[in-house]
C-alpha cells in the first residue's frame, strides 16, 4: 500500500493537469456547438485537430523552421552569456565600461531594430536568429553575472588564503556556485528565445518554403483559414512546452543533488 501510494502521489502532478486541460477543450467543445459559432470565427477542437493532420505538410517544415532558429539562438545565447558574464566580473572597471552598452540593448525592443537587423543581415534567416539571441541573451547574462557575483566571501577568503589562482577560484568556487542562476536563466531565455523568433518572423515578414510558424499563422489569417491558425498555435504552445520541460530537466539534474531548491525534503 505504501508504494502505491507514493506512486499515486508521483502521478498527481501530471494527471491533474492533464485533466483540467481536458475540461478546458471539452468545455471549448460544448460552448462551440451550443453557441453556433462558426468555425471561421471560432472553430471546435476537433476542426483545429483535423486541421492540424489535414496540413501537417505545411506546418511540421515550418514548426522544423521555428525550432532550429529557437534552439541555435538559445545555444548562442548560453555561449556568448556565460563568456561575457565572465568577463564582465573579472574587474569592477570592465563591468563599470561595459554594463551601459548591456542595459541599452537589453532595454530596446527587438521590433524596434529588427529593421535595422534585416538590412545588415546577409539573409532573413540570420536577422531572425540575431533578434531570437538578443532577446535570450541577456537574461543569461543577467542572472549568470549575479550569480557570479553572489559567492560567499568567506569561501572567497579561504581560496585566497590557500593561493588559489583567479582562473582556480573561478572553475571550482565561481562557476559552481552561480549553476543555480544559470539554470533560472536557462529557462527564462528558452521561452523568450522562442517568443522572439516568433516575433522577429512577424517583423520580418518572410514567406516562402523556408518560413516558419509565424508566417503560416499570419497566412491562415489572411485566408481566413481559422482552423489551420489554431493548429499553428497549438504546435507553437507544444514547441515552448517541450522547451520548458527540456531545460527545467537539466536545471534538475544539475541541482537536484546539493541545492536547496531542488533538495526532497520530508516535510
Amino acid at each position: 500500500m505504501p508504494h502505491a501510494s507514493n506512486r499515486g502521489q508521483k502521478l498527481l502532478p501530471i494527471v491533474i493537469p492533464m485533466g483540467v486541460v481536458a475540461a478546458l477543450i471539452l468545455i471549448w467543445h460544448v460552448g462551440v456547438i451550443i453557441s453556433g459559432v462558426p468555425p471561421y470565427i471560432l472553430p471546435s477542437p476537433l476542426a483545429v485537430a483535423g486541421s492540424l493532420y489535414k496540413d501537417w505538410g505545411t506546418l511540421a517544415p515550418a514548426l522544423w523552421v521555428t525550432t532550429k532558429i529557437t534552439m541555435a539562438s538559445l545555444a548562442l545565447a548560453l555561449i556568448g552569456g556565460v563568456a561575457i558574464a565572465i568577463f564582465l566580473v573579472q574587474s569592477r572597471w570592465i563591468e563599470m565600461a561595459f554594463a551601459p552598452i548591456t542595459v541599452i540593448l537589453q532595454v530596446t525592443p527587438v521590433v524596434a531594430i529588427a529593421p535595422l537587423i534585416l538590412i545588415y543581415a546577409p539573409s532573413t534567416q540570420v536577422a531572425l536568429l540575431i533578434c531570437a539571441f538578443l532577446v535570450a541573451f541577456f537574461p543569461i547574462l543577467s542572472n549568470m553575472v549575479q550569480g557570479l557575483k553572489s559567492v560567499d566571501h568567506n569561501l572567497l577568503n579561504l581560496f585566497d588564503l590557500y593561493g588559489a589562482s583567479r582562473w582556480q577560484t573561478l572553475l571550482y568556487l565561481k562557476l559552481p556556485a552561480s549553476l543555480p542562476y544559470f539554470m533560472t536563466g536557462l529557462r527564462i531565455g528558452g521561452g523568450l528565445a522562442l517568443i522572439a523568433a516568433v516575433v522577429a518572423e512577424f517583423a520580418a515578414g518572410s514567406a516562402g518554403a523556408g518560413s516558419g510558424l509565424a508566417f503560416r499563422l499570419l497566412e491562415s489569417q489572411y485566408r481566413l483559414n481559422i482552423p489551420r491558425l489554431f493548429a499553428a498555435l497549438f504546435l507553437l504552445s507544444c514547441l515552448g512546452v517541450v522547451i520548458f520541460a527540456i531545460t527545467s530537466f537539466i536545471s534538475w539534474l544539475a541541482l537536484h543533488r546539493w541545492h536547496e531548491s531542488s533538495l526532497k525534503r520530508e516535510n
